[in-house]
């Protein structure tokens, strides 16, 4: 489609309500102030109230102005999604699909996705955000993103689940580990060991305050970080072992840098990872092309961390 649907007076409203004043709207725009400033006055005229605060150094907005302004905001989602729609019933897979994951898939199976991606749909663009689940779910809800790749998410009626799976509860070693040699272990003889753990912000972390937070009493040597990325380093370097996902170590485990120790205790319950969508909006045919590779990324790159990692049945710990 060429140019916009939305009048001009409420795609000006939006980007004033943005850059914070008219002169910072006019050169984002590359349009008169003196035109912005007459489509808005003209608004407000037909509206009859005011949308804007004027103040010495830029424009607030009103009351009024945020309700508009948050239905303006849907209204160009709307138009952004009829476009890709036209551009799907004309046979062209092209469009940008927002995607939400996981900070511990960065360095495996995002750039494994992007990459394949760019490669089978080049005309496909995405915008990719990394966050914790909490706020992964939020903005899924909000309307901000399409597709959500989540750690432990639990059933809701406003959320459709494209795919998921279980992930055996463990930790992680370095080869040279003391625990290395084991086919399981108990959480008694993990926490023998240094620990690195994840934040509370991080939902394994949340898991073993609620059921084993006997774990980690003050003498206990610990370190505290809300990086995956960083409680992999520590368990590189053989100091430490770490509690996390075999999804999330997928990398090491894959090329031998770290081990996977799945934790055989009967109290130890498994993690799970879903691809995730808004239940009450339809999924565009590229957003389908997007959440159908990224699940498949998401099982060849789990199916190759298990085939590195013995597994025994679980036995009393």
């Amino acid at each position: 489609m060429r140019g916009s649907m939305i009048p001009a007076s409420l795609r000006y409203t939006h980007q004033v309500a943005r850059s914070g004043s008219i002169q910072a709207a006019a050169k984002e725009l590359n349009i008169a102030a003196s035109a912005i400033n007459r489509q808005i006055l003209g608004l407000e005229e037909d509206l009859g109230v005011a949308l804007f605060e004027r103040l010495p150094r830029g424009m607030r907005l009103t009351a009024a102005g945020h309700a508009l302004v948050t239905l303006i905001r849907h209204w160009r989602e709307d138009e952004n999604g009829l476009a890709a729609e036209i551009r799907q019933l004309q046979g062209t897979s092209q469009g940008k699909v927002a995607l939400m994951a996981m900070d511990g898939h960065v360095n495996g199976v995002l750039l494994d996705f992007v990459q394949r991606l760019a490669l089978s749909h080049p005309r496909i663009s995405l915008d990719v955000e990394v966050a914790s689940p909490d706020d992964a779910l939020t903005a899924l809800l909000a309307g901000k993103v399409e597709i959500a790749a989540i750690a432990n998410l639990a059933p809701r009626r406003d959320i459709h689940t494209l795919w998921r799976t279980d992930l055996p509860f463990g930790c992680v070693v370095a080869p040279h580990h003391p625990l290395a040699g084991r086919d399981s272990i108990s959480l008694q003889e993990a926490v023998a060991h240094p620990i690195a753990l994840q934040s509370a912000a991080l939902p394994i972390r949340r898991y073993l305050d609620s059921h084993h937070a006997w774990l980690f009493t003050d003498e206990r040597k610990t370190i505290t970080t809300n990086s995956p990325q960083f409680v992999k380093m520590l368990a590189r370097s053989g100091d430490y072992l770490a509690f996390t996902s075999q999804l999330d170590a997928a990398p090491e485990l894959i090329d031998g840098s770290l081990v996977f120790l799945p934790v055989r205790d009967k109290s130890a319950e498994p993690q799970s990872i879903s691809v995730a969508i808004d239940a009450r909006k339809p999924l565009s045919r590229v957003a389908r092309i997007v959440a159908d590779l990224l699940t498949e990324n998401l099982q060849g790159f789990l199916a190759r961390a298990q085939a590195a990692t013995r597994v025994v049945p679980s036995e009393p710990a």
